[in-house]
């Protein structure tokens, strides 16, 4: 199983306030926002050599990144690994022990499929 960095995600509470200090302040260039249904959140992806940052933003109180800010507060949320078979990779994972918080893979922002481990700190898994 060959795993490369895609993206690291930051929980903020306001994308516009956050595209301040990495668009504005940092000069990066920010693709177009991306609302993620099934996630309830709103994702910009900022490019930065090979792998990405992805700012998300909570669009409703319930989902995971609002109870993740409300917990944790704004900052690092995820690192995530791209695969190439995703199902392969968690079903290789989940023979480890690894705790899977989402057995099956779920849609992503740029027409992923996603699917999170429980490990210290999180991650996810892309393909």
């Amino acid at each position: 199983m060959r795993a490369t960095l895609d993206h690291i995600a930051i929980a903020v509470q306001d994308i516009d306030k956050a595209l301040a200090f990495y668009r504005d302040a940092l000069g990066l260039e920010v693709h177009a926002p991306e609302e993620v249904i099934t996630e309830r959140v709103r994702a910009r992806a900022v490019p930065v050599g090979g792998p990405s940052l992805e700012l998300l933003e909570a669009t409703a109180p319930d989902s995971a990144i609002a109870t993740y800010i409300g917990k944790r507060g704004p900052g690092l949320h995820h690192v995530t690994l791209r695969v190439d078979d995703l199902r392969a990779a968690l079903a290789h994972l989940s023979a480890r022990g690894v705790r899977l918080i989402n057995s099956e893979p779920r849609p992503g922002a740029e027409g992923s499929l996603r699917s999170f481990i429980r490990r210290q700190p999180m991650a996810s898994w892309s393909n």
